[in-house]
């Protein structure tokens, strides 16, 4: 499923390789197969932010892109540890964050040393400073993610009554303003389709606003998507998130003016007289559902939040970790394991018991 999201990434991913060495664009062509074209522009952001560093502690002099492997070579422990400390104490980036960025770097400094080759057959490095790094020891367990993240999802009965606030008490509530009430009316269906749809299936944004109208089907209530690592999958969604779509689809060309060639499942409406409606950006679906979101009492959900929510609810109900991974697109089954620490009322009632008289437990 190639479509023009995903060609404008990788238009914007080839534009930032022109302002970095030339290993770089080798390493990351290297990784094409294997990675999504938004994770190595992160690569590559993350590479940029490092080598400006470099030039800027006088490690190099010269442009970003004429830095030589053999300078790369003689880093030193202490030069990385500075590098490091200035992620966390000049751009104020969290434990998790610097991780992230040494992550990258690793996996650049092990490919030029363990992967790549000269026309000699030898490594491009044959000293890797990256492999003496450590990563940031990240205290929080899996139970404090977890508590964190539970104030900022929906729980119980707040999945329907979000749902229902979109697709109706929204308009309610502002029913007096013009302007608002004339675009929530033009796109309630939609907006309450792209929520259903999240709330039902667990998708990424990434992966819902990729979607055309071929990929849906209606029979075994599965969309096929593009995952990370461009694997493609069927994923299954729910009955309330199937009738959601098809009132969506009931007005969707008329609505929002369609052009029969146009096959993207979530559209926008037309800006002008001479423009056509096409397929609804990230950008945009975040931007709606912070609207929903902060108008409905709960500011901090977001897309990934609803997609939280979905996998709290689905491990709740199921419990059931290697289908629950499989239906996020997860590669770590680490990753999926942190659903099992939330809403764990079982181990609550435990251990209420434990201060509860032994005549009142039997």
């Amino acid at each position: 499923m190639v479509n023009q999201a995903k060609q404008e990434k990788f238009k914007k991913l080839q534009a930032l390789l022109q302002e970095l060495p030339w290993y770089v664009e080798e390493y990351i062509n290297h990784k094409l197969r294997n990675l999504s074209t938004a994770s190595l522009y992160n690569y590559c952001h993350d590479y940029k932010i490092f080598f400006n560093w470099m030039l800027s502690e006088g490690l190099f002099e010269g442009s970003i892109e004429d830095i030589p492997l053999d300078r790369l070579e003689r880093l030193t422990v202490i030069e990385i540890d500075g590098f490091l400390n200035f992620l966390h104490f000049q751009l104020n980036n969290k434990e998790l964050t610097v991780n992230r960025k040494l992550s990258a770097l690793k996996s650049l400094f092990n490919y030029l040393q363990n992967i790549a080759e000269t026309s000699e057959l030898k490594p491009y490095i044959n000293r890797n400073i990256m492999a003496k790094i450590d990563f940031n020891e990240v205290k929080e367990s899996m139970e404090t993610k977890a508590t964190k993240m539970e104030g900022k999802i929906l729980l119980g009965d707040e999945y329907e009554k979000f749902r229902l606030f979109i697709a109706n008490d929204y308009g309610e509530m502002n029913k007096e303003n013009k302007r608002l009430s004339y675009f929530y009316q033009l796109n309630k269906e939609r907006d309450t389709a792209i929520v259903s749809l999240i709330l039902g299936s667990g998708l990424r944004l990434s992966e819902l606003v990729g979607i055309d109208l071929d990929d849906i089907d209606y029979n075994k209530y599965c969309v096929r998507v593009i995952r990370k690592g461009n694997k493609e999958q069927f994923v299954y969604f729910s009955q309330v998130a199937m009738a959601d779509l098809q009132e969506y689809l009931a007005v969707r060309t008329a609505k929002y003016n369609v052009d029969k060639n146009e096959k993207s499942l979530f559209v926008s409406g037309p800006t002008g007289p001479k423009v056509k409606s096409r397929r609804l950006k990230v950008r945009a679906v975040e931007n709606l559902i912070e609207k929903y979101a902060a108008a409905f009492g709960k500011p901090s959900l977001s897309v990934h939040k609803l997609r939280h929510s979905f996998a709290t609810r689905y491990h709740a109900e199921i419990n059931d970790v290697p289908k629950l991974r499989r239906q996020l697109g997860h590669s770590s089954i680490q990753t999926t394991m942190i659903y099992t620490h939330i809403k764990n009322d079982d181990l609550k009632i435990a251990v209420d018991k434990m201060d509860m008289p032994k005549e009142q437990i039997e």
